[in-house]
């Protein structure tokens, strides 16, 4: 050992550092909240706004794409700069944009402030992320980790709920303007709690081009996919994206392979561990959020419920979702990642075949809820899976790649999901009818489906080693 990380080790510990994860995790509750706090206030932006169904998609996509294709620069930003010093500045840029997302006039300012809510997110993440593992050591890290997983997982779920009060209340602005009080509070509590680390020692190249590059490819996939929902797949509109989006990920590929210091390792994926967590991150968040997008739709458009009433609806689907992944945790030790896995997509999938039964005038406690809860118990299952085999199986020194990596899928689905089940559903949530949103359903149990016949290749056989922990957002 080092001289370095036997002091390191030896050093007294912060008494302020359970303070300092508590606000390091408000934090963070605020940017996973802002994943899913729109979905049910997207009906009121809508009407009060007049934006058109692609660029409701963008309010939402905005964030999650630029959050996910920018937390790789993120977290190395803050190994060159300083971990808290990147957190006070993600977090100042995300408070601003949310301020300028709640006063938007008009669809440019708000899908602005998005983007500039997912850049502030970017910066924030990773870097607190970092703090938390530094400030602390030996099982109680593992208790930090826990805590940190929980509130990613109740941000997500309580999004949907806090929207809808705050959108039935004080109206769909307030879905923004509530993070700008408790940024500045926030603002002002760190700096006092978190201990400042030294930056990096040598000043490495910062991947700026590897950055642009992944970000403009997935926008690009992204705006092709929405695309399609209008001007139809063989649209120029549409292929010309697409092709883009392609061309654009092989440029990454190649420079990440030919700079000093790469956003991303492209071999990373070749390690069957890492590429299977990738994979079903990006599946499992895509139908997820997706659900969330289509259910809230599908409930204030097509059946006439508040925003409040919808948020409550969505209330089974958030134990849903934390039921699935308890269970996932306690199972994946015992059974190993592929059983889990695949048996939660199979879930996953009976859970959205419900939902192709919708009508408009169904009770939506038989058939929405049912369908919803029981896709959300397979999602919350696969993504423990996900993460606990992608860093259980990797080395140890390489499980911050291993991690940024599967984080970095978990943002991009959402984005990539929602713009997909939104084109299928473009009829219904543009018109009337229930027809769009029952092929969108039908769109995600079969995407469930195929992905479970792959995870059953993909993913490791066997028991994951007793010491994994899984730690995800």
């Amino acid at each position: 050992m080092s001289l370095h990380s036997s002091a390191a080790a030896e050093a007294p510990p912060d008494p302020r550092r359970w303070r300092a994860l508590a606000l390091i995790s408000a934090a963070q509750f605020m940017l996973i909240l802002d994943v899913t706090v729109v979905n049910v206030a997207l009906p009121d932006i809508g009407a009060d706004l007049g934006l058109t169904r692609a660029t409701l998609t963008w309010v939402v996509t905005a964030y999650t794409l630029f959050f996910g294709g920018l937390m790789l620069l993120g977290g190395r930003l803050a190994d060159v700069f300083g971990a808290r010093r990147l957190m006070l500045a993600g977090l100042a840029v995300f408070t601003l944009a949310s301020l300028v997302s709640g006063l938007a006039q008009n669809a440019p300012t708000l899908v602005g402030g998005r983007v500039a809510q997912g850049v502030g997110a970017a910066l924030l993440s990773p870097a607190a992320l970092a703090t938390v593992t530094t400030a602390f050591h030996g099982p109680e890290r593992n208790r930090a980790l826990g805590v940190w997983a929980a509130i990613g997982g109740a941000g997500s779920a309580l999004g949907v709920l806090l929207g809808g009060a705050l959108t039935a209340g004080p109206g769909w602005r307030w879905v923004f303007f509530i993070n700008v009080p408790a940024g500045l509070a926030l603002l002002a509590a760190l700096p006092v709690f978190v201990s400042a680390r030294p930056a990096g020692q040598v000043r490495q190249r910062i991947d700026l081009p590897g950055a642009v590059l992944v970000t403009t490819a997935t926008a690009s996939l992204i705006y092709g996919l929405v695309g399609a929902g209008d001007a139809g797949w063989g649209n120029a509109g549409t292929l010309v994206p697409l092709v883009a989006a392609v061309v654009l990920f092989a440029a990454f590929a190649l420079v990440e392979r030919s700079v000093r210091a790469p956003l991303m390792r492209v071999e990373m994926l070749t390690r069957r561990p890492v590429l299977a967590g990738a994979f079903l991150m990006l599946v499992a968040t895509g139908i997820l959020i997706g659900l969330f997008f289509l259910g809230s739709f599908y409930l204030q458009h097509l059946r006439g419920y508040s925003a409040l009433a919808t948020g409550l609806l969505f209330l089974p689907v958030a134990v849903g979702t934390g039921l699935g992944a308890h269970l996932g945790s306690r199972l994946v030790g015992r059974l190993g990642g592929r059983v889990v896995a695949v048996s939660g997509l199979v879930v996953a999938a009976i859970g959205t075949g419900l939902l192709t039964g919708l009508s408009a005038g169904a009770s939506v406690y038989t058939t929405l809820l049912p369908g919803l809860t029981v896709a959300s118990v397979g999602l919350g299952a696969v993504f423990v899976a996900a993460t606990t085999t992608a860093l259980a199986l990797t080395p140890h020194h390489e499980a911050g790649l291993a991690s940024g990596v599967v984080n970095t899928f978990h943002e991009l689905g959402g984005a990539v999901g929602i713009a997909v089940l939104s084109t299928i559903a473009a009829a219904s949530l543009t018109g009337s009818g229930v027809t769009g949103f029952t092929a969108a359903f039908l769109a995600s149990a079969v995407a469930a489906g195929v992905a479970a016949l792959v995870a059953a290749g993909l993913m490791p056989g066997g028991r994951l080693p007793a010491s994994s922990t899984p730690h995800v957002h």
